[in-house]
């Protein structure tokens, strides 16, 4: 393929996809992740600013996907890094592949009985198109084209101010280095390094 060819390519994709990226930045980008709230699998009230000052990891989740098993490596993830600042907050859907199709009482017990998950799980959510739950919305219009769940166990890092920062998509395990790295630098009480002896 001759240069000319190769760059005429690439203006006509990048000219399609502009307005497209365009109008995914467009929307409540003055907004913070304090301004959402989720209902937990209990029912009670989960406000995202009760987290203020907390690192926050918001994980779309399915009980019957090929990435369930991530609920172990999340569980462990929140272990090791809820002293020093971490939350981790799963959001059940059924948008990928209808892979939750549970109540909240079954996904619940699904969740604790096969992975012992302790963080904080809200009630199922719609998380992509029109009827997204408002935080995915949100996200989308700070991040902008392609940061939309693609599917089940996609990550969006929040800071200690309620930013969102970064995201990850489900092929990014919890134990990943660079999930945990992102973790880290924006994590409010850093692990000092022991001296050498």
């Amino acid at each position: 393929m001759n240069n000319k060819l190769l760059r005429l390519i690439v203006f006509i994709g990048a000219t399609i996809m502009a307005p497209f990226a365009a109008h995914a930045v467009s929307g409540p980008t003055d907004k913070s992740a304090y301004d959402f709230s989720f209902e937990t699998l209990d029912g009670k009230s989960l406000l995202l600013s009760q987290y203020k000052g907390k690192v926050i990891l918001v994980v779309n989740t399915a009980s019957k996907c090929g990435f369930t098993p991530q609920y172990k490596g999340l569980e462990e993830l929140y272990m090791a890094y809820k002293d020093k600042g971490l939350v981790i907050v799963g959001v059940p859907s059924n948008d990928f592949g209808q892979q939750e199709p549970g109540s909240s009482s079954d996904i619940k017990q699904f969740c604790q009985l096969n992975y012992g998950v302790t963080f904080p799980m809200t009630t199922k959510q719609i998380v992509t198109g029109d009827d997204a739950h408002p935080f995915y919305k949100w996200v989308y219009s700070v991040l902008g084209f392609g940061s939309a769940p693609k599917w089940n166990f996609h990550k969006y890092l929040i800071d200690t101010n309620g930013n969102v920062v970064d995201y990850f998509m489900s092929t990014t395990t919890p134990d990943s280095p660079k999930l945990k790295a992102a973790i880290d630098k924006v994590l409010p009480l850093k692990t000092k390094e022991k001296p050498a002896e």
